[in-house]
């Protein structure tokens, strides 16, 4: 899509927003079991694991860095898009992202000069975001992507799908890519802007490819097709790609796993893996949504085994939330959830800014999100 064209595609406000808050309740739901095996879990629990949500951070429906870094880059796609709108810059957002992901290192304590690299050209950083106090709380951040981003900070190249800071193929890519989803009207260009933006702090193809896969299969989700559909489309895809045979191999085991029933905790385990990785953490995803019943099902069975729990149920939750509409999230989590408004607004915003045709460009939402 050219920068000077409108952007046609209509996203469907309840799958969109969807996609943002049944991700963060199965994030939710799993962080109290993040680094539980599935016996301690049923000890703590019952032997049905977790039913709902549990203490974690200090309360119920506590969010962790998966959503936290997820919401930075649904800015970033905001930014990104009224600066591509606007004709600021070059048609891929990785330079955006980079900057969205300072601030969220900004959050986790490093104060703005140490933090903003080359973005910290001003004394504090800018957008409405950074301002939400309720996201300046460190909840499990992921260690390769504080060095990586640590690293930008005091002066290194940004990472690229060519210059690979490190072989780190960590499930940090993933969990938080399913808004480049919203990035072009083809799914291809949302996998490449997904990849690239994996590539920001995970060098290892199976880390980067894995986020790809996860926003073109939301991409397809939110245009309408069916899961097992968008499943075949983004194998296709993938296979095209150089190093990409672990994450195919992954999303293969997922399906056909899936195919057999319900898989229970130790299946999971067995022939998925923990999720620690990009392409199992994805593969656990994939398979708890298409073996779920419905929506509090899937998230139940994508949090509840030994393994980052809070990840897997993540990506379960775009992918459903994608499928169902925020109409299918039980009530209840929804009350609880921590930073929902938060969500919901960051989520409505998008829909504005990437609405059939948007011409916005008052100072306000320019205050709002500076395009860059």
């Amino acid at each position: 899509m050219d920068g000077d064209l409108p952007y046609e595609r209509v996203i469907p406000a309840d799958k969109w927003l969807g996609v943002l808050l049944a991700g963060a309740v199965g994030d939710a739901l799993g962080a109290p079991i993040e680094f539980l095996s599935i016996e301690d879990i049923r000890a703590r629990f019952g032997p049905s694991g977790v039913t709902g949500y549990a203490e974690a951070y200090g309360g119920r429906g506590r969010i962790t860095d998966d959503t936290q870094m997820t919401l930075f880059t649904v800015e970033a796609m905001i930014r990104g898009h009224l600066g591509r709108r606007l004709m600021f810059f070059e048609q891929q957002p990785a330079s955006v992202v980079q900057h969205a992901y300072q601030r969220w290192f900004h959050t986790q304590g490093t104060p703005w000069h140490r933090a903003g690299g080359s973005y910290a050209m001003e004394a504090e950083p800018d957008g409405w975001l950074i301002g939400e106090r309720g996201l300046f709380h460190r909840r499990a951040p992921g260690a390769t992507v504080l060095t990586a981003l640590k690293g930008y900070a005091g002066g290194a190249e940004r990472g690229t799908l060519s210059h690979k800071l490190n072989d780190s193929k960590g499930c940090g890519a993933v969990m938080r890519a399913a808004p480049c989803a919203l990035w072009s009207e083809d799914p291809l260009d949302s996998f490449v802007v997904a990849a690239q933006s994996g590539a920001l702090t995970h060098g290892h193809p199976s880390g980067y490819l894995s986020a790809g896969a996860l926003a073109f299969v939301v991409h397809r989700l939110l245009d309408g097709a069916a899961l097992p559909d968008a499943l075949v489309e983004v194998r296709a895809e993938l296979v095209t790609w150089e190093e990409s045979a672990e994450t195919v191999q992954a999303l293969d085991a997922a399906v056909a796993l899936a195919r057999r029933g319900r898989p229970t905790p130790e299946q999971l385990a067995t022939e998925l893996g923990g999720g620690w990785v990009g392409e199992e953490a994805l593969a656990i995803g994939v398979c708890a949504a298409l073996a779920a019943d419905n929506l509090a099902d899937g998230l139940l069975l994508a949090v509840n085994h030994s393994g980052d729990s809070d990840s897997t149920g993540s990506i379960c939750g775009n992918l459903l939330g994608a499928v169902h509409g925020v109409d299918a999230i039980p009530r209840p989590w929804l009350d609880e959830l921590e930073l929902r408004e938060v969500i919901e607004t960051l989520g409505r915003d998008a829909l504005i800014e990437f609405s059939p045709a948007n011409s916005l460009n008052d100072p306000t939402w320019r205050d709002r999100y500076p395009a860059w």
